[in-house]
Protein backbone atom coordinates (compact mmCIF):
# COMPACT_ATOMS: atom_id res chain seq x y z
CA UNK A 1 0.00 0.00 0.00
CA UNK A 2 2.94 2.27 0.96
CA UNK A 3 4.37 1.97 -2.64
CA UNK A 4 0.75 2.53 -4.77
CA UNK A 5 0.62 5.83 -2.75
CA UNK A 6 4.36 6.98 -3.78
CA UNK A 7 3.26 6.27 -6.96
CA UNK A 8 0.07 7.64 -7.39
CA UNK A 9 1.49 10.75 -5.86
CA UNK A 10 4.16 10.71 -8.46
CA UNK A 11 1.41 10.89 -11.05
CA UNK A 12 -0.18 13.40 -9.59
CA UNK A 13 2.89 15.80 -9.36
CA UNK A 14 3.52 15.15 -12.85
CA UNK A 15 0.39 16.11 -13.87
CA UNK A 16 1.31 19.97 -12.25
CA UNK A 17 1.87 22.79 -14.64
CA UNK A 18 5.86 23.66 -14.50
CA UNK A 19 6.30 27.33 -12.90
CA UNK A 20 8.65 29.27 -14.53
CA UNK A 21 10.83 31.21 -11.24
CA UNK A 22 11.51 34.75 -12.27
CA UNK A 23 13.90 37.36 -9.99
CA UNK A 24 13.06 40.79 -9.45
CA UNK A 25 16.97 41.74 -10.84
CA UNK A 26 17.89 39.13 -12.82
CA UNK A 27 21.06 41.21 -13.60
CA UNK A 28 22.39 41.85 -10.03
CA UNK A 29 22.94 45.79 -10.91
CA UNK A 30 24.16 48.08 -8.50
CA UNK A 31 21.22 50.53 -7.78
CA UNK A 32 21.89 54.13 -9.16
CA UNK A 33 23.67 56.54 -6.91
CA UNK A 34 21.36 59.63 -7.33
CA UNK A 35 21.90 62.01 -9.58
CA UNK A 36 22.30 60.32 -12.52
CA UNK A 37 23.38 62.35 -16.14
CA UNK A 38 20.75 61.76 -19.16
CA UNK A 39 21.95 59.79 -22.35
CA UNK A 40 22.51 63.04 -24.33
CA UNK A 41 25.15 64.09 -21.17
CA UNK A 42 26.52 60.90 -21.41
CA UNK A 43 26.81 61.46 -25.11
CA UNK A 44 28.55 64.88 -24.30
CA UNK A 45 31.33 63.79 -21.62
CA UNK A 46 31.95 60.99 -24.79
CA UNK A 47 33.63 63.74 -26.99
CA UNK A 48 35.98 64.91 -24.10
CA UNK A 49 37.92 66.95 -26.65
CA UNK A 50 36.68 69.81 -28.90
CA UNK A 51 37.90 72.61 -30.49
CA UNK A 52 36.27 76.28 -30.61
CA UNK A 53 36.19 78.60 -33.44
CA UNK A 54 36.03 82.49 -32.73
CA UNK A 55 34.86 84.03 -36.10
CA UNK A 56 33.08 87.10 -36.99
CA UNK A 57 32.72 90.61 -37.54
CA UNK A 58 35.52 90.96 -34.44
CA UNK A 59 37.78 89.79 -36.85
CA UNK A 60 37.81 92.50 -38.61
CA UNK A 61 37.26 94.97 -36.00
CA UNK A 62 40.01 93.75 -34.17
CA UNK A 63 37.98 93.88 -30.58
CA UNK A 64 36.21 91.47 -28.40
CA UNK A 65 33.08 92.13 -27.84
CA UNK A 66 31.18 94.66 -31.06
CA UNK A 67 29.10 96.87 -30.51
CA UNK A 68 25.92 96.12 -32.72
CA UNK A 69 26.49 99.13 -35.04
CA UNK A 70 28.99 97.96 -37.27
CA UNK A 71 28.71 98.29 -41.07
CA UNK A 72 28.23 94.42 -42.38
CA UNK A 73 30.99 95.68 -45.06
CA UNK A 74 33.35 95.70 -42.24
CA UNK A 75 33.19 91.52 -42.62
CA UNK A 76 35.73 91.48 -45.47
CA UNK A 77 37.17 87.84 -45.97
CA UNK A 78 40.31 87.89 -47.80
CA UNK A 79 39.42 84.61 -49.13
CA UNK A 80 36.46 81.97 -49.00
CA UNK A 81 36.31 81.13 -45.11
CA UNK A 82 37.34 77.21 -45.18
CA UNK A 83 35.35 75.44 -42.07
CA UNK A 84 37.21 72.16 -43.55
CA UNK A 85 40.23 73.60 -42.73
CA UNK A 86 39.37 74.32 -39.21
CA UNK A 87 37.98 70.79 -38.30
CA UNK A 88 40.73 68.76 -39.72
CA UNK A 89 43.46 70.87 -37.99
CA UNK A 90 41.23 70.00 -34.75
CA UNK A 91 41.09 66.41 -35.69
CA UNK A 92 45.21 66.02 -36.64
CA UNK A 93 45.18 67.05 -32.85
CA UNK A 94 43.31 64.52 -31.53
CA UNK A 95 39.96 66.05 -31.20
CA UNK A 96 36.39 64.54 -31.37
CA UNK A 97 34.88 67.94 -33.25
CA UNK A 98 34.02 71.62 -32.57
CA UNK A 99 31.53 74.38 -31.93
CA UNK A 100 31.86 77.44 -34.90
CA UNK A 101 30.64 81.05 -33.68
CA UNK A 102 27.96 81.75 -35.47
CA UNK A 103 26.69 84.97 -34.01
CA UNK A 104 28.26 86.73 -31.24
CA UNK A 105 26.84 89.90 -28.92
CA UNK A 106 26.86 91.80 -31.39
CA UNK A 107 24.35 90.23 -33.00
CA UNK A 108 26.56 89.58 -36.58
CA UNK A 109 25.14 86.58 -38.32
CA UNK A 110 27.19 83.85 -40.15
CA UNK A 111 24.08 82.66 -42.65
CA UNK A 112 21.58 83.79 -44.37
CA UNK A 113 19.40 84.08 -41.74
CA UNK A 114 15.82 86.09 -41.96
CA UNK A 115 16.15 87.46 -38.84
CA UNK A 116 18.15 90.46 -39.14
CA UNK A 117 19.81 92.29 -41.90
CA UNK A 118 23.28 92.14 -40.01
CA UNK A 119 24.71 89.27 -41.41
CA UNK A 120 27.67 88.42 -44.15
CA UNK A 121 25.33 88.02 -47.05
CA UNK A 122 24.54 91.72 -46.64
CA UNK A 123 28.16 92.67 -47.18
CA UNK A 124 29.65 94.24 -50.46
CA UNK A 125 32.17 91.43 -50.27
CA UNK A 126 31.89 88.58 -52.87
CA UNK A 127 33.68 86.40 -50.63
CA UNK A 128 30.90 87.41 -47.54
CA UNK A 129 27.97 87.19 -49.63
CA UNK A 130 28.70 83.95 -50.07
CA UNK A 131 29.40 82.49 -46.48
CA UNK A 132 27.39 80.09 -44.70
CA UNK A 133 29.42 78.99 -41.83
CA UNK A 134 26.91 76.60 -40.54
CA UNK A 135 26.18 74.59 -43.79
CA UNK A 136 29.87 74.63 -44.35
CA UNK A 137 30.35 73.33 -41.23
CA UNK A 138 28.11 70.97 -40.08
CA UNK A 139 29.09 69.23 -43.99
CA UNK A 140 32.29 68.97 -42.98
CA UNK A 141 32.03 67.90 -39.69
CA UNK A 142 29.68 64.78 -41.24
CA UNK A 143 32.03 63.95 -43.78
CA UNK A 144 34.82 64.48 -41.58
CA UNK A 145 33.03 61.60 -39.05
CA UNK A 146 32.89 64.69 -36.09
CA UNK A 147 30.89 65.87 -33.69
CA UNK A 148 29.89 69.65 -34.49
CA UNK A 149 27.57 72.55 -32.69
CA UNK A 150 27.49 76.33 -32.68
CA UNK A 151 27.93 79.42 -29.84
CA UNK A 152 24.75 81.36 -30.71
CA UNK A 153 25.06 84.90 -28.49
CA UNK A 154 21.16 84.98 -26.27
CA UNK A 155 22.53 88.39 -26.15
CA UNK A 156 22.28 90.56 -29.12
CA UNK A 157 23.66 94.06 -29.17
CA UNK A 158 22.11 95.10 -32.60
CA UNK A 159 18.44 93.93 -32.06
CA UNK A 160 15.90 96.23 -31.50
CA UNK A 161 13.78 94.20 -30.10
CA UNK A 162 16.30 92.62 -27.50
CA UNK A 163 14.84 92.96 -24.21
CA UNK A 164 11.51 92.39 -25.26
CA UNK A 165 9.43 89.37 -25.74
CA UNK A 166 9.48 89.55 -29.12
CA UNK A 167 13.18 89.03 -29.53
CA UNK A 168 12.67 85.71 -27.72
CA UNK A 169 10.01 84.80 -29.74
CA UNK A 170 11.06 86.23 -33.49
CA UNK A 171 14.79 86.73 -33.23
CA UNK A 172 16.71 83.78 -30.97
CA UNK A 173 14.14 81.24 -31.13
CA UNK A 174 13.85 81.64 -34.41
CA UNK A 175 17.29 81.67 -35.17
CA UNK A 176 17.89 78.49 -32.94
CA UNK A 177 15.24 76.66 -35.55
CA UNK A 178 17.17 78.39 -38.89
CA UNK A 179 20.77 76.88 -37.15
CA UNK A 180 18.64 73.13 -36.60
CA UNK A 181 18.12 73.19 -40.29
CA UNK A 182 21.72 72.55 -40.68
CA UNK A 183 21.65 69.57 -38.71
CA UNK A 184 19.58 67.74 -36.06
CA UNK A 185 22.40 66.04 -34.78
CA UNK A 186 24.21 68.43 -33.41
CA UNK A 187 25.80 67.67 -30.02
CA UNK A 188 26.02 71.09 -28.23
CA UNK A 189 24.66 74.51 -28.45
CA UNK A 190 26.63 77.33 -26.73
CA UNK A 191 24.81 79.97 -25.30
CA UNK A 192 26.98 82.37 -23.31
CA UNK A 193 25.80 83.96 -19.89
CA UNK A 194 27.09 87.29 -20.92
CA UNK A 195 23.58 89.06 -21.24
CA UNK A 196 22.42 92.54 -21.12
CA UNK A 197 24.73 95.98 -21.34
CA UNK A 198 24.66 98.98 -23.51
CA UNK A 199 24.77 98.77 -27.15
CA UNK A 200 23.32 99.55 -30.48
CA UNK A 201 19.64 98.34 -30.11
CA UNK A 202 18.54 99.34 -33.22
CA UNK A 203 20.02 102.71 -32.71
CA UNK A 204 18.74 103.45 -29.51
CA UNK A 205 22.02 103.21 -28.07
CA UNK A 206 21.14 102.78 -24.54
CA UNK A 207 21.60 100.01 -21.80
CA UNK A 208 19.10 96.93 -21.05
CA UNK A 209 19.11 94.47 -18.56
CA UNK A 210 17.64 91.14 -18.76
CA UNK A 211 17.27 88.23 -16.06
CA UNK A 212 18.54 85.46 -18.24
CA UNK A 213 16.79 82.60 -15.86
CA UNK A 214 13.22 83.81 -16.82
CA UNK A 215 13.46 86.13 -20.24
CA UNK A 216 14.63 83.29 -22.36
CA UNK A 217 12.50 80.76 -20.36
CA UNK A 218 14.71 77.96 -20.04
CA UNK A 219 12.84 74.97 -19.26
CA UNK A 220 10.76 75.65 -22.51
CA UNK A 221 13.92 76.39 -24.51
CA UNK A 222 15.72 73.62 -23.23
CA UNK A 223 12.85 71.22 -24.83
CA UNK A 224 12.56 73.44 -28.00
CA UNK A 225 16.25 72.73 -28.40
CA UNK A 226 15.94 68.60 -27.82
CA UNK A 227 13.03 68.72 -30.02
CA UNK A 228 14.93 69.85 -32.82
CA UNK A 229 18.24 68.58 -31.81
CA UNK A 230 17.68 65.24 -29.62
CA UNK A 231 21.11 64.84 -28.21
CA UNK A 232 22.37 68.18 -28.30
CA UNK A 233 23.43 69.68 -24.71
CA UNK A 234 22.73 73.23 -24.26
CA UNK A 235 25.65 74.80 -22.37
CA UNK A 236 25.68 77.54 -19.62
CA UNK A 237 21.81 79.21 -20.16
CA UNK A 238 20.67 76.10 -20.92
CA UNK A 239 21.54 74.29 -17.46
CA UNK A 240 23.37 71.12 -18.89
CA UNK A 241 26.74 71.58 -18.65
CA UNK A 242 28.67 74.11 -16.61
CA UNK A 243 30.99 76.80 -16.89
CA UNK A 244 34.72 75.06 -15.14
CA UNK A 245 34.76 78.72 -13.72
CA UNK A 246 38.15 79.90 -15.87
CA UNK A 247 39.31 80.40 -19.14
CA UNK A 248 42.81 79.05 -18.40
CA UNK A 249 42.57 74.97 -19.13
CA UNK A 250 42.48 73.72 -15.75
CA UNK A 251 39.57 72.05 -13.68
CA UNK A 252 40.09 70.99 -10.11
CA UNK A 253 41.53 68.22 -8.89
CA UNK A 254 38.25 67.41 -6.95
CA UNK A 255 36.02 67.50 -9.49
CA UNK A 256 32.16 66.11 -9.37
CA UNK A 257 29.68 66.26 -11.95
CA UNK A 258 26.89 67.07 -9.30
CA UNK A 259 25.59 71.02 -8.33
CA UNK A 260 22.94 72.53 -7.12
CA UNK A 261 20.73 74.63 -9.26
CA UNK A 262 21.69 78.02 -9.51
CA UNK A 263 24.74 77.19 -7.83
CA UNK A 264 27.03 77.20 -11.17
CA UNK A 265 26.67 80.71 -10.82
CA UNK A 266 29.10 80.64 -8.03
CA UNK A 267 32.47 81.00 -8.63
CA UNK A 268 33.85 78.87 -5.57
CA UNK A 269 31.39 75.66 -7.06
CA UNK A 270 32.59 75.66 -10.42
CA UNK A 271 35.65 74.24 -10.20
CA UNK A 272 34.20 71.22 -7.98
CA UNK A 273 31.04 71.11 -8.46
CA UNK A 274 29.36 69.86 -4.88
CA UNK A 275 29.18 65.86 -3.70
CA UNK A 276 25.82 66.47 -2.28
CA UNK A 277 24.67 68.42 -5.63
CA UNK A 278 21.12 67.39 -6.91
CA UNK A 279 21.16 67.86 -10.40
CA UNK A 280 24.35 66.45 -13.12
CA UNK A 281 25.44 69.49 -14.22
CA UNK A 282 29.22 68.52 -15.62
CA UNK A 283 31.99 70.52 -15.90
CA UNK A 284 33.37 72.27 -19.71
CA UNK A 285 36.80 74.26 -19.80
CA UNK A 286 36.81 76.84 -22.05
CA UNK A 287 40.70 78.01 -22.70
CA UNK A 288 42.53 79.82 -25.70
CA UNK A 289 45.70 78.49 -27.80
CA UNK A 290 46.79 81.91 -28.64
CA UNK A 291 47.88 84.51 -26.43
CA UNK A 292 45.46 87.08 -27.12
CA UNK A 293 42.11 87.22 -26.98
CA UNK A 294 39.07 84.65 -28.69
CA UNK A 295 38.95 85.99 -31.90
CA UNK A 296 42.02 86.23 -33.98
CA UNK A 297 44.61 89.55 -33.36
CA UNK A 298 47.60 90.04 -35.31
CA UNK A 299 49.66 89.94 -32.17
CA UNK A 300 48.55 86.86 -31.28
CA UNK A 301 51.11 83.84 -30.59
CA UNK A 302 50.74 80.55 -30.21
CA UNK A 303 50.94 78.53 -27.03
CA UNK A 304 53.31 75.91 -27.10
CA UNK A 305 51.70 72.31 -27.65
CA UNK A 306 53.32 71.26 -24.32
CA UNK A 307 51.15 73.46 -22.49
CA UNK A 308 48.27 72.17 -24.39
CA UNK A 309 48.77 68.93 -23.47
CA UNK A 310 49.16 70.36 -19.95
CA UNK A 311 45.78 71.90 -20.42
CA UNK A 312 44.27 68.43 -21.43
CA UNK A 313 45.75 66.73 -18.19
CA UNK A 314 44.23 69.53 -16.05
CA UNK A 315 40.85 69.20 -17.69
CA UNK A 316 39.99 65.48 -18.98
CA UNK A 317 42.70 64.01 -16.93
CA UNK A 318 40.06 65.76 -14.11
CA UNK A 319 36.88 64.81 -15.17
CA UNK A 320 36.04 67.85 -17.28
CA UNK A 321 35.18 67.94 -21.26
CA UNK A 322 37.68 70.54 -22.75
CA UNK A 323 37.25 73.22 -25.28
CA UNK A 324 40.17 74.72 -26.74
CA UNK A 325 39.81 77.90 -29.56
CA UNK A 326 41.69 78.03 -32.10
CA UNK A 327 40.30 81.17 -34.27
CA UNK A 328 40.65 81.81 -37.76
CA UNK A 329 42.24 84.85 -39.21
CA UNK A 330 40.82 87.26 -41.44
CA UNK A 331 41.00 84.96 -44.49
CA UNK A 332 38.08 82.41 -43.16
CA UNK A 333 41.58 80.10 -42.19
CA UNK A 334 43.51 79.18 -39.06
CA UNK A 335 46.83 80.03 -39.50
CA UNK A 336 50.18 77.95 -40.20
CA UNK A 337 51.58 78.30 -36.65
CA UNK A 338 48.38 77.29 -35.25
CA UNK A 339 47.81 74.27 -38.02
CA UNK A 340 51.39 72.87 -37.06
CA UNK A 341 51.02 73.43 -33.45
CA UNK A 342 47.56 71.40 -33.35
CA UNK A 343 49.59 68.48 -35.60
CA UNK A 344 52.08 68.44 -32.70
CA UNK A 345 49.30 67.88 -29.78
CA UNK A 346 48.12 65.27 -31.79
CA UNK A 347 51.09 63.82 -31.87
CA UNK A 348 52.05 63.90 -28.33
CA UNK A 349 48.74 62.62 -27.34
CA UNK A 350 49.33 59.93 -29.54
CA UNK A 351 52.97 59.09 -28.27
CA UNK A 352 52.02 59.30 -24.65
CA UNK A 353 48.65 58.56 -24.64
CA UNK A 354 47.99 55.72 -27.01
CA UNK A 355 49.76 53.16 -25.84
CA UNK A 356 48.12 50.59 -23.27
CA UNK A 357 49.38 48.53 -21.17
CA UNK A 358 46.63 47.27 -18.96
CA UNK A 359 45.29 45.19 -21.36
CA UNK A 360 48.43 43.08 -20.95
CA UNK A 361 48.49 42.90 -17.23
CA UNK A 362 46.70 40.09 -15.00
CA UNK A 363 44.05 41.99 -13.22
CA UNK A 364 42.60 40.69 -9.51
CA UNK A 365 40.54 42.64 -7.07
CA UNK A 366 39.32 41.87 -3.65
CA UNK A 367 35.92 41.54 -4.37
CA UNK A 368 33.37 41.14 -7.37
CA UNK A 369 29.66 40.86 -7.03
CA UNK A 370 27.75 37.91 -8.27
CA UNK A 371 27.43 37.65 -12.24
CA UNK A 372 23.69 38.60 -13.35
CA UNK A 373 21.45 36.46 -16.19
CA UNK A 374 23.20 38.98 -18.93
CA UNK A 375 25.88 41.19 -17.39
CA UNK A 376 28.97 40.62 -15.60
CA UNK A 377 31.33 42.32 -12.90
CA UNK A 378 34.45 40.45 -13.13
CA UNK A 379 37.89 42.40 -12.99
CA UNK A 380 38.45 41.10 -16.89
CA UNK A 381 35.70 43.94 -17.84
CA UNK A 382 38.56 47.10 -16.25
CA UNK A 383 40.68 45.97 -19.82
CA UNK A 384 38.74 44.64 -22.13
CA UNK A 385 38.06 48.07 -23.88
CA UNK A 386 34.49 48.36 -23.35
CA UNK A 387 32.89 51.51 -21.70
CA UNK A 388 29.24 49.51 -21.85
CA UNK A 389 30.79 46.82 -19.02
CA UNK A 390 31.87 46.99 -15.73
CA UNK A 391 33.85 45.86 -12.33
CA UNK A 392 31.55 46.14 -9.51
CA UNK A 393 32.19 44.95 -5.36
CA UNK A 394 29.09 44.09 -3.72
CA UNK A 395 26.39 46.68 -2.18
CA UNK A 396 27.54 48.12 1.14
CA UNK A 397 31.21 47.63 -0.64
CA UNK A 398 33.15 51.30 -0.40
CA UNK A 399 36.78 50.46 -0.65
CA UNK A 400 38.48 47.80 -2.42
CA UNK A 401 41.65 47.15 -4.23
CA UNK A 402 42.70 46.72 -7.88
CA UNK A 403 46.40 45.25 -8.68
CA UNK A 404 47.34 44.44 -12.14
CA UNK A 405 50.64 42.51 -12.31
CA UNK A 406 52.48 42.17 -16.00
CA UNK A 407 54.71 39.41 -16.64
CA UNK A 408 58.14 41.72 -16.63
CA UNK A 409 58.35 45.16 -15.44
CA UNK A 410 56.94 47.85 -17.53
CA UNK A 411 57.81 51.83 -17.62
CA UNK A 412 54.46 53.88 -16.48
CA UNK A 413 54.10 57.19 -16.47
CA UNK A 414 50.25 57.22 -16.52
CA UNK A 415 47.38 55.55 -14.85
CA UNK A 416 43.68 56.41 -16.72
CA UNK A 417 40.60 55.69 -14.27
CA UNK A 418 36.71 55.86 -15.56
CA UNK A 419 33.65 55.20 -13.84
CA UNK A 420 30.66 54.30 -15.40
CA UNK A 421 28.66 57.75 -14.60
CA UNK A 422 25.41 56.24 -15.86
CA UNK A 423 25.09 54.91 -12.24
CA UNK A 424 26.09 58.09 -11.16
CA UNK A 425 29.59 59.44 -10.12
CA UNK A 426 30.70 57.33 -6.51
CA UNK A 427 34.56 57.58 -5.70
CA UNK A 428 35.87 59.84 -3.09
CA UNK A 429 39.02 58.87 -2.23
CA UNK A 430 41.91 56.67 -3.55
CA UNK A 431 45.60 56.12 -4.10
CA UNK A 432 47.92 54.48 -6.46
CA UNK A 433 50.68 52.36 -5.75
CA UNK A 434 53.97 50.63 -7.52
CA UNK A 435 56.10 47.88 -7.19
CA UNK A 436 58.73 45.61 -8.37
CA UNK A 437 58.54 42.90 -6.01
CA UNK A 438 55.05 42.62 -5.04
CA UNK A 439 55.47 43.15 -1.58
CA UNK A 440 57.46 46.93 -1.43
CA UNK A 441 55.15 49.27 -2.44
CA UNK A 442 55.80 52.94 -3.34
CA UNK A 443 52.86 55.67 -2.90
CA UNK A 444 52.86 57.53 -6.61
CA UNK A 445 51.61 61.33 -7.63
CA UNK A 446 52.42 63.01 -4.43
CA UNK A 447 50.81 66.43 -4.15
CA UNK A 448 48.43 65.56 -6.35
CA UNK A 449 44.57 65.12 -4.50
CA UNK A 450 43.39 61.36 -5.71
CA UNK A 451 39.80 61.93 -4.42
CA UNK A 452 36.99 61.93 -7.05
CA UNK A 453 37.34 60.10 -10.33
CA UNK A 454 34.14 60.41 -12.52
CA UNK A 455 33.92 60.55 -16.16
CA UNK A 456 37.40 60.53 -16.21
CA UNK A 457 40.92 61.01 -14.22
CA UNK A 458 44.36 60.81 -15.64
CA UNK A 459 46.98 60.55 -13.23
CA UNK A 460 50.88 61.28 -13.81
CA UNK A 461 52.71 58.83 -11.38
CA UNK A 462 55.39 61.87 -10.89
CA UNK A 463 52.68 64.09 -9.54
CA UNK A 464 52.92 67.12 -12.21
CA UNK A 465 50.84 67.62 -15.01
CA UNK A 466 53.76 70.56 -16.34
CA UNK A 467 56.39 67.93 -16.39
CA UNK A 468 54.57 64.90 -16.63
CA UNK A 469 56.81 62.84 -19.60
CA UNK A 470 59.77 62.11 -17.46
CA UNK A 471 61.91 59.16 -17.39
CA UNK A 472 58.70 57.23 -15.85
CA UNK A 473 58.18 54.48 -13.43
CA UNK A 474 59.69 50.84 -13.40
CA UNK A 475 57.19 48.59 -12.38
CA UNK A 476 55.79 44.95 -12.42
CA UNK A 477 52.82 45.58 -9.90
CA UNK A 478 50.15 48.38 -9.92
CA UNK A 479 47.86 48.58 -7.04
CA UNK A 480 44.63 51.05 -7.03
CA UNK A 481 43.08 51.03 -3.88
CA UNK A 482 39.55 52.50 -3.48
CA UNK A 483 39.70 54.34 -0.02
CA UNK A 484 35.93 55.77 0.02
CA UNK A 485 33.27 56.12 -2.31
CA UNK A 486 29.13 57.31 -1.77
CA UNK A 487 28.38 53.89 -3.14
CA UNK A 488 30.06 50.42 -4.37
CA UNK A 489 32.43 51.69 -6.85
CA UNK A 490 31.86 51.32 -10.30
CA UNK A 491 34.94 51.36 -12.89
CA UNK A 492 34.48 50.16 -16.68
CA UNK A 493 38.07 51.12 -17.67
CA UNK A 494 41.58 51.07 -16.10
CA UNK A 495 44.51 52.10 -18.71
CA UNK A 496 48.00 52.70 -18.02
CA UNK A 497 50.37 53.69 -19.80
Amino acid sequence: MGLSAFALTLGASAELPMVQQTFEYPDNEPAPCHPVPTQRQVLWQECEFYAFFHYGMNTYTDLEWGNGNESNNTFAPTAAPNPRQWLEACKAAGMTGGIAVVKHHDGFCLWPTETTDHRCTNSSNAYAQQTNIPRDFAAAAKDLGMNYGFYISPWDRNSAYYGTDKYVKDVFMKQCDELAQYGSDQFEMWFDGANGGSGYYGGANDTRSVDASTYYDVPNLRDYIHKIAPNCVMWGVGEEARWIGNESGYAGETNWCMMDRGAASENSNRNSGQEEGWIWLPGESDAKATSAGWFWHSNQTDLTAERLFQMYLETVGRNSNLILNVPPDKSGSLPTSTVNTLKSLGEMLTSRLGNDLAPAATVEVSESRTNGTARTYDAANLTDGDKDTYWAPNDGTTSATITLTWPEARTIRYVSLMEYIIKGQRVKGFKIETSTDGSNWTTKAPGIAQTTIGYKRIIPLNGSTSSSYDAGTSAKYLRITIEDSRACPLLHTISVY
